[in-house]
């Protein structure tokens, strides 16, 4: 049933002779059945308006099969037995980002990488308690094929963090992430989360503790600093991840899906973080790096898992990190990376070669920037306006929020800045004209770029001094 209803939606978008959004993506990434952990105990809707995407209802849906939303034409219940499934290594992560990872930069992100994991960008748990559906899955609903991503959360109270993590549960997300790192002054200020949390251990093995408790049996994990203000000795730091991980528990395979990594996972940017008289800016670039003391928490910690974030720019260095290179004498082996303002600042040069040269696929999915863009404006075909239309006109989401995730791909090539300027010049006269999509855009500035350029293989160019 599921099977026919999926070819029933992919026919229906195909009509027009443009495909579906699965059509971008070739065969799946292992792991790639959203809603896998839940599936003898939750039913999916399939979202026959954007294909690719599956949508599960909310709490109260589940319990008086209450369905308001006009999208959610078919319900297909998930077998009972299905394949046991192992997600790929987290050798290579895309940190979680405010403003930038959101689900349309995940899905760039997922078209160059098949492997790679995929953080959100932090949600609030109040937000997600206090958000009605349909609004609640513009924080948490996600293209299947994005799998597997990581939801991040940001709070302090074990119980509501519990009853974000409920209700983010059925979403289907591979792990969620608690975030204890973040040093902005809304967060770790005001909000008294994000880094703050360090100082606190008992509360935050409280909270996961609830947390997973809620999970329904997806992984919880920890991202966190290796200090905060004063309290930053390595001493410290053990006692942090000692204390937290008493709380964690290994990840069991269960119905639909076996864990790549069982083990409790920390991910660990590599400076301390400063609260009070430093930007986020400053505490991403101001206190030092000390990759040694994450190599250290694996030496001494074995039975935990650890990412290491924090200085890392490249997939090389990704790659090396994955194959034990350079593991500092007396140090442990790491899960695996996670990098962060580098994927935005440069997704094609930090991506496009990850499947190949980090997790060692034959081929990586893009051969092009071109072929890129091609299988990128097909998802926005399909995405644009899902969420209906503002009082002034502009859909949601709109061309500019789709566009968003390309302003970066053609770093230091030539004419990369025209073709920005062009690109600002059509969305300011055409954002709002009904019919303009993505394809369109593109189709009406890439002129500005050269076929070298548009055609060039992953690994080309990458670090090219020009005047993107």
């Amino acid at each position: 049933a599921a099977a026919a209803a999926a070819a029933a939606a992919a026919a229906a978008a195909s009509e027009d002779g443009d495909g579906d959004v699965d059509d971008t993506m070739g065969a799946l990434p292992r792991g790639n059945i959203k809603g896998v952990h839940w599936a003898s105990a939750r039913i999916l809707a399939l979202d026959d308006k954007v294909p690719g995407w599956w949508t599960f209802p909310s709490q109260k849906g589940v319990r008086d099969t209450a369905w308001t939303d006009a999208s959610w034409r078919q319900l297909v219940p998930m077998p009972l037995v299905v394949p046991l499934l192992t997600p790929p290594p987290q050798l290579l992560s895309v940190a979680p980002m405010m403003d930038y990872t959101t689900a349309h930069f995940r899905y760039l992100c997922r078209l160059l990488s098949a492997n790679t994991w995929l953080y959100t960008e932090m949600e609030v748990d109040q937000t997600l308690v206090h958000t009605d559906m349909p609004r609640l899955d513009r924080y948490l609903d996600f293209p299947t094929q994005t799998h597997p991503s990581v939801l991040q959360l940001g709070g302090s109270n074990p119980e509501v963090l519990g009853r974000a993590t409920a209700i983010a549960a059925p979403y289907g997300y591979d792990e969620i992430n608690l975030n204890c790192g973040c040093p902005s002054p809304k967060v770790a200020g005001k909000g008294a989360f994000g880094a703050a949390l360090m100082l606190e251990p008992n509360l935050v093995a409280e909270c996961v503790a609830a947390m997973q408790q809620n999970s329904g049996g997806a992984p919880v994990t920890v991202k966190c600093r290796i200090g905060v203000d004063d309290v930053d000795s390595y001493d410290d730091l053990c006692r942090f991840v000692e204390t937290v991980s008493a709380s964690m528990v290994p990840t069991a395979p269960h119905i639909g899906y076996q864990p790549n990594n069982p083990r409790p996972l920390f991910a660990i940017h590599s400076r301390k973080a400063i609260l009070k008289g430093l930007s986020p800016h400053g505490n991403r670039t101001v206190p030092p790096l000390r990759h040694e003391w994450v190599y250290a928490l694996a030496r001494d910690f074995p039975e935990l898992g650890f990412v290491l974030n924090g200085g890392i720019a490249t997939a090389e260095e990704a790659a090396d990190i994955a194959n034990g290179v350079g593991i500092p004498e007396g140090g442990g082996r790491l899960v695996g990376t996670m990098i962060g303002r580098a994927v935005h600042a440069n997704p094609w040069g930090v991506l496009g070669n990850a499947d190949v040269g980090v997790f060692g696929e034959a081929t990586n999915p893009c051969s092009s920037r071109r072929d890129l863009l091609t299988k990128y404006a097909v998802y926005c075909k399909a995405t644009h306006g899902r969420h209906g239309t503002t009082k002034d006109g502009y859909s949601v989401p709109s061309l500019r929020h789709l566009m968003h995730p390309l302003q970066n791909l053609f770093l230091g090539e030539p004419n990369a800045k025209r073709w920005r300027r062009e690109v600002d010049e059509v969305l300011k006269r055409d954002g709002r004209r009904p019919g303009v999509t993505v394809g369109e855009l593109l189709r009406q500035t890439l002129h500005v770029l050269s076929d070298e350029t548009l055609d060039a293989p992953p690994g080309v160019g990458w670090g090219r001094d020009a005047d993107g």
